[in-house]
């Protein structure tokens, strides 16, 4: 499989995997950030799941300084519509949309398939998943917001309608606001999508009462005919 450099990929359970997990890195960070996470997640022995976290390429991030640092897209400013890189969120769909497409190749079914991640990596996972020719199982949205929003309704494939999204927010993130995550998800709920709306007492960060859900809801999905 065809990934981008510096990628990590890991299997949970034994045999060969019937389910995938694609998971996005926030800003900065690097494909390290959460595997850590898999063997806290409390997953069931089966089925097997092929955990893929790409790794995005350095580009100049203008509200840094033009410093060059691990993203998905470019961000301006603060503002909503400064956090929109239409240019470098195109080119982390086209990633992602191929990682899904060798996946289905490999013989794992596109619904088998869970989209997640966190803060700029949740974004392209929302942006993705509205748009995506692929059913996926799944949509993980963690410490993010929706992209675009005001695109959505005219850019949706309307594929992944049903798809349960999971959407999780810290009540003290100072990165991306609370009001932000909560009016994204209100956003797609107004759309038609299934989401599930979670906060905790946290900053921009995952803990641990907040694994454990996310393992209880891949287990609920994944079980699922």
């Amino acid at each position: 499989m065809q990934l981008p450099p510096n990628s990590i990929e890991l299997t949970h359970g034994s045999g060969e995997p019937t389910h995938a997990v694609i998971w996005l890195h926030g800003l900065g960070a690097t494909a390290n950030d959460f595997p850590p996470v898999v063997p806290e997640l409390g997953l069931n022995k089966t089925p097997t799941i092929r955990f893929i976290f790409p790794q995005a390429p350095n580009r100049p991030i203008t509200i840094n300084g033009g410093m060059e640092m691990p993203g998905w897209y470019d961000i301006r400013g603060v503002k909503i519509e400064d956090k929109q890189d239409a240019v470098g969120m195109a080119e982390s769909q086209a990633m992602v949309e191929g990682l899904i497409s060798q996946l289905v190749e490999s013989g794992i079914a596109s619904q088998n398939i869970i989209l997640a991640g966190f803060s700029q990596g949740g974004a392209v996972t929302y942006y993705t998943g509205v748009r995506s020719k692929h059913e996926l199982g799944g949509m993980l949205a963690l410490s993010t917001y929706l992209p675009f929003d005001t695109h959505t309704e005219q850019e949706q494939s309307g594929v992944n309608t049903l798809t349960p999204i999971l959407a999780c927010h810290g009540t003290h993130d100072a990165v991306v606001p609370l009001a932000l995550g909560e009016m994204s998800a209100k956003t797609l709920t107004e759309l038609g999508y299934s989401v599930r709306w979670e906060t905790y007492p946290m900053e921009h960060n995952v803990i641990m009462p907040q694994i454990k859900t996310i393992g209880q809801w891949i287990n609920t999905v994944f079980e699922q005919p």
